[in-house]
């Protein structure tokens, strides 16, 4: 697998309808495969594919907030539109609307043939509240008993007639998931179900976006359910899960890719206890608030850690990015995650601009304009960034230069500088919104008495008097939002 990886969400369930009535996945046609693999996407991360329970949809997908969220996103959204949550499965089986498990090996072999691995869910801290799993392997779940069920029927429920108790799913800052019952990672038999449904992913996939992979940590997991695991008679364990389950998956599988989607600056920590890939949120959030002095601190980071991040402006969980920046900020946006170090992460509709965030239990999608100008955009740099200096070159963060004294706007452009063998590409962006100007200093030797910079998104020539550049700096101006990717 390449250095800097680029990967494509698709939001499988809904998708597979744009190629007609009844397809299955691996009968998608292989021009749509090349097409994305011509982009330089080298995983496909085929979100949603395991069997859910659409018969329950009603009972746990009505809740206020939600059905808010499916009049917002699809304005004439029918009952028979809302199938469930994904990421509340069955077990690890292939969703039948989708395929089977032999249609899914059919796909990873067309596109390992392509040059592209393979993406699927691993859902590690729950499973659908009233899950085959649950009722074939209750004792993998977080019981609790009538004193907790008394006092919080929201997080403790009875899925079985009788008397167990088990807790839903949670994230501990928000209530309770109704249609999850949680995982007990402080139970031995859990940790051992989840590495056995791990080791038979080694075989369907490349690999795995392990979702809300911070909630299996053991001081996070007792934070969240502390009393009532001391009640129930479970203790912390001596080993992280994940460090024990990586560690094992590896020596089945040596190059399987597992990629946390991590928050609240654990990010290091699941980095250490073996993942591949851990989300950059952070650097989202930057890029929302728009100040470039944080962006920078943020990419000054320790380069293993850089290395390990997935870049993102959008996904399924995130407002859609044309919505959140509009079109010049995103293609600026767009630009920073597409030449850093480490995965650069893409959604499904992105390229074509697509402005609504499509609630996950919706199985239908609206209609929208492609804009065309976004299209072009991604063509343009998607073109540029799939090439080698930017998949295996080396990375270095640039200081910008004040152009002229009192010039105080070279700190809204960000720069850095890929090599590769003998190729050099200057990344420059203005990431504000005023007109602003720079100076960067740029090693030349071996240069004649001018270098000439060719900017490869616009096709514009600059040249520069070599002392200038090795001394002052190369002067840079560049309006709101706007970019250079420069070959020298």
């Amino acid at each position: 697998m390449t250095k800097n990886p680029a990967i494509y969400e698709i939001n499988t369930r809904v998708w597979l309808k744009r190629f007609g009535d009844n397809v299955k996945i691996d009968e998608v046609p292989d021009e749509y495969w090349l097409s994305l693999k011509e982009k330089g996407i080298d995983l496909i991360w085929l979100m949603g594919i395991w069997k859910t329970k659409p018969e329950l949809a009603k009972k746990y997908c009505y809740e206020e907030g939600l059905i808010r969220e499916y009049s917002g996103a699809l304005k004439d959204w029918k009952e028979e539109d809302v199938i469930g949550s994904p990421y509340a499965i069955d077990e690890y089986e292939v969703n039948p609307e989708l395929g089977d498990e032999d249609r899914l090996l059919k796909l990873k072999l067309k596109l390992n043939e392509f040059g592209m691995g393979l993406i699927l869910d691993f859902i590690s801290n729950h499973f659908h509240a009233e899950s085959k799993t649950l009722r074939e392997h209750p004792e993998i779940f977080l019981p609790a008993n009538e004193h907790y069920y008394s006092e919080d029927q929201h997080t403790f429920y009875k899925p079985f007639k009788g008397n167990q108790i088990f807790a839903h799913g949670r994230d501990p800052f928000f209530p309770a998931w109704q249609d999850t019952v949680q995982i007990n990672y402080f139970s031995t038999s859990a940790r051992e179900y989840m590495i056995k449904m791990l080791i038979k992913l080694t075989r369907l996939c490349d690999g795995v976006r392990c979702d809300m992979a911070m909630l299996n940590l053991n001081n996070i997991f007792k934070n969240t359910w502390g009393g009532v695991l001391e009640n129930m008679g479970f203790k912390k364990p001596d080993i992280e899960f994940w460090n024990v389950a990586i560690e094992i998956i590896k020596d089945v599988r040596d190059d399987f890719i597992l990629i946390a989607e991590a928050y609240w600056d654990l990010e290091y920590a699941l980095q250490k206890l073996g993942f591949d890939y851990t989300y950059d949120k952070k650097l989202t959030d930057r890029l929302t608030n728009s100040y470039p002095p944080e962006i920078r601190d943020h990419l000054l980071a320790e380069p293993d850690y850089q290395n390990k991040s997935v870049r993102f402006i959008e996904n399924h969980d995130e407002e859609r990015a044309f919505k959140t920046f509009g079109k010049n900020r995103e293609k600026a946006a767009a630009t920073i995650i597409s030449t850093l170090r480490g995965m650069r992460f893409y959604n499904d509709g992105q390229f074509e601009g697509r402005r609504i965030k499509l609630p996950v239990q919706l199985g239908r999608e609206p209609k929208e304009t492609v804009v065309k100008c976004m299209v072009e955009f991604y063509d343009k740099l998607l073109e540029i960034t799939k090439t080698k200096i930017f998949k295996e070159g080396e990375w270095r963060l640039l200081k910008t230069l004040p152009a002229w004294d009192r010039n105080e706007s070279y700190q809204n452009i960000l720069a850095w500088l890929w090599e590769y063998k003998d190729e050099k590409r200057l990344v420059v962006v203005n990431y504000s919104e005023w007109h602003s100007q720079c100076r960067i200093k740029l090693d030349v030797r071996g240069y004649a008495e001018r270098v000439e910079l060719i900017d490869l998104l616009s096709g514009n020539k600059y040249n520069h008097n070599i002392e200038d550049v090795t001394h002052s700096g190369a002067f840079i101006e560049l309006k709101a939002f706007k970019s250079h990717i420069f070959e020298y």
